[in-house]
Parts: structure tokens; C-alpha cells; sequence
């Protein structure tokens, strides 16, 4: 008996299948997560913890952790970034110990009962504070090797428009100075050392509002024919601002000899409203507008595309944020473009301003391949 045929159809089976389960892991999206900043007027924070995990949100960036805080995401399966104040950094540089004790406050009581995955060192430090930062964040991270955890990633948190000199077009993007020198090139190096990610926090509205050429819609990633840019260098088209400003992280990241390294946007959105500086007019600043960036960014990062420059784009986007804080951005170079902005997309009775779709934020196969692949698979059972 003539079993050829049969271990024919098995081999290609087989292969088959090799290539839907390729498919699934290399379309695998970004991690999407939220900011999430308690306050007196909000609900407890386990209600919010709850509510979260409803939305199916996976990743809960606490840039004000508290104990409390910290317990109400027990056992929920929601990972944790953490941050460590910028006032803090000075004395954790130079003393060990203190680096220890925030440990032993907000970490070692909850881990792992509380998923923390990251440590940010600061947030929007700048060249000033170098040698600070990079004390703090090893010695953060040498306390943490200490207590035998290694699963946390520590760095440190940059604003974008403090730390690109180029940025437009992206091939040709480059870290500014002082900057790199002082505080890059030792940090860059450090991370690479500890397998750990660049943090960045990035928002295309401060970049639009800088630059009048770019047309709303290539900042909320709206589908028109005339929504892209091209790099005059590369030729390489672009069809949202949030791809070319990460891609000029990652150009600039290459140029300093960490072309690998994961890049995780710790801070993005698009604000839907707030107060402006007198005599400034803020109309960009609508729920519409909010609506669409947050969508359009969740449904971007969810399709596993990536970026022109790195096709597994971003490891973790959070967005900014969950309530309105009326944060002023500290550092941010486009301050002054307007103060007290609200960037929240929950009211504080925990109801959406607008509807946004967080779930399946983990892995998507283009249905045209599911729908080729079934049909031959059918096709050869068939004969």
C-alpha cells in the first residue's frame, strides 16, 4: 500500500500550521496600558483597579504610587510601571539605603501579589540632573538584585521634545546635547547591560501644535489620501506623526550604537479640553480630536505593524491618562502652549468620555491569511 500521499498531506499540514503560529507571534501588538494618578475627587482606587480590568486594560503606569494604592491591584493580573519621584533622586544617588527604603515601601510588601514589571528612576529628567539619575537608577537597580528580584526593569524617563536635537526627518534624527553626552551615552549603556528598555514620553499634540506644516489629521491618524509624510532621505512614507517621532527615537537610538534596544512610550494622548494661558486659543485641545487620537492610536498599535523603522514597534504604550489631573507638564518644552489640560478619557463617575476598545491588545492574524489558509487546508483534505 501507497502511504506517500498521505505523509505528503501530513508534511504540509504540518507547515501549515508552522506558518499560522509564525503568523500569531510576529503579529503580536503592543502591550497598551494607562496612566492612572489618584485624587480626592476620583473613586477608591480598588473600585478604579476593577474597572479597569473590565476594559480589559492589561498595563497601569502609577506615576504616584502609594501603598495603598499599590494593594488594590492585587491579584488582578494587571502589571505595574512604578515611579520614583524626581525629588528622591539626589539622595538615592549617594545613598544606597534610601533607594532600599522606597523598596521596602512600595515593592517588597506587594511582589509579586502586585504585578510590578517597571521602575522609572524620574520622570522628564534632563542633562541638569545626570549624575543623579544615573546613580539613582543603579543603585535602584542594585538594591533590587540584592532582594533576589530580577523580573522588575528599572530606567528612567525622558521627554521627547527635551532630548531630540533632529527629529524631522527621522533618518536623521539625533539626541540633543548636552543631554546625550552627560546623561545618555552612560544611561544607554547601563540599559543595555540590564537587557532593559528606553522610556520616552511622547505626544504628538505638543509636536503639532510646534509645527505648523503638519496637518491635523497625520496627528490623529486619520485615514486620508493626504494623510502622510514622506522622509526626503529614505523616501520611506509616513502615515501617522506617532510612527515618525518613534522612529526618530529609534534612529537616534542607532546612532548611538543601541539599535535593538525596546522602547517603551511611557506617556501619550491628545487633550479634550481644559484651561489656556490668557489670550491663547486652545481649539485643538476637543473631544473629537481626543477621540480620534486614542482610538487611532489603539487600533494602530493593535494591528502588530509596528513602525517603518522596526517592525515590532513599540514594547508598551501608555496612555496619558485615565482622569483629568490638569497635569502641567514640567519640562515639556511645548508648556507653554497651554496649562491645565484635561487628558483624561474617564469622567470621575467612571464613565467614558468617548468609547474606546482596549481588548485584544495582545496578538492579531490578518483575516485575508486566516481565510487562504482555511481554504487550502479544506482544499486538500478534499482530495
Amino acid at each position: 500500500m501507497n502511504l506517500k500521499p498521505a505523509t505528503t498531506m501530513s508534511s504540509t499540514l504540518t507547515l501549515l500550521l508552522i506558518i499560522i503560529i509564525s503568523t500569531i507571534t510576529t503579529a503580536s501588538a503592543t502591550t497598551i496600558g494607562v496612566t492612572y494618578i489618584p485624587s480626592s475627587t476620583q473613586p477608591p482606587p480598588e473600585q478604579v483597579a476593577a474597572t479597569l480590568k473590565s476594559l480589559k486594560i492589561t498595563a497601569v503606569r502609577l506615576p504616584l504610587p502609594s501603598p495603598s494604592l499599590i494593594q488594590a491591584f492585587f491579584y488582578t493580573n494587571i502589571s505595574l510601571f512604578l515611579s520614583i519621584p524626581n525629588n528622591l533622586l539626589h539622595n538615592i544617588s549617594t545613598n544606597r539605603s534610601v533607594a532600599s527604603r522606597w523598596l521596602y515601601t512600595y515593592v517588597v510588601p506587594f511582589y509579586p501579589r502586585a504585578l510590578i514589571t517597571a521602575i522609572s528612576v524620574g520622570n522628564n529628567v534632563n542633562a541638569s540632573s545626570g549624575d543623579d539619575v544615573i546613580g539613582a537608577v543603579r543603585n535602584v537597580h542594585q538594591s533590587l538584585t540584592d532582594l533576589g528580584i530580577r523580573k522588575i526593569t528599572v530606567s528612567t524617563t525622558f521627554s521627547f521634545v527635551d532630548i531630540m536635537m533632529t527629529s524631522f526627518p527621522p533618518s536623521s534624527a539625533e539626541f540633543e546635547e548636552p543631554v546625550n553626552t552627560r546623561l545618555l551615552t552612560p544611561l544607554l549603556q547601563f540599559l543595555t547591560e540590564t537587557n532593559s528598555s528606553f522610556f520616552v514620553n511622547l505626544f504628538p499634540y505638543f509636536v503639532y501644535k510646534l509645527r505648523a506644516e503638519i496637518p491635523i489629521g497625520f496627528a490623529l491618524f486619520e485615514n486620508q489620501p493626504y494623510s502622510f509624510r514622506d522622509d526626503v532621505i529614505t523616501g520611506v512614507r509616513y502615515r501617522n506623526l506617532f510612527d515618525m517621532m518613534v522612529d526618530a527615537v529609534i534612529a537616534a537610538l542607532t546612532v548611538s550604537g543601541h539599535a535593538d534596544m525596546p522602547v517603551v512610550v511611557t506617556e501619550t494622548g491628545w487633550p479634550s479640553g481644559g484651561l489656556v494661558n490668557e489670550g491663547e486659543g486652545e481649539g485643538d485641545a476637543h473631544p473629537v480630536y481626543a477621540r480620534m487620537y486614542l482610538n487611532g492610536l489603539v487600533s494602530h498599535l493593535r494591528s502588530g505593524g509596528g513602525t517603518p523603522l522596526r517592525k515590532e514597534g513599540v514594547a508598551q504604550a501608555y496612555v496619558y491618562e485615565v482622569f483629568d489631573t490638569n497635569t502641567s507638564f514640567v519640562n515639556q518644552a511645548a508648556g507653554r502652549l497651554g496649562t491645565g489640560l484635561h487628558w483624561g478619557f474617564m469622567h470621575p463617575n467612571m464613565s467614558m468620555k468617548f468609547k474606546i476598545d482596549f481588548s485584544g491588545g495582545f496578538c492579531v492574524i490578518d483575516s485575508m491569511l486566516v481565510r487562504v489558509v482555511f481554504s487550502l487546508v479544506i482544499g486538500m483534505l478534499m482530495f
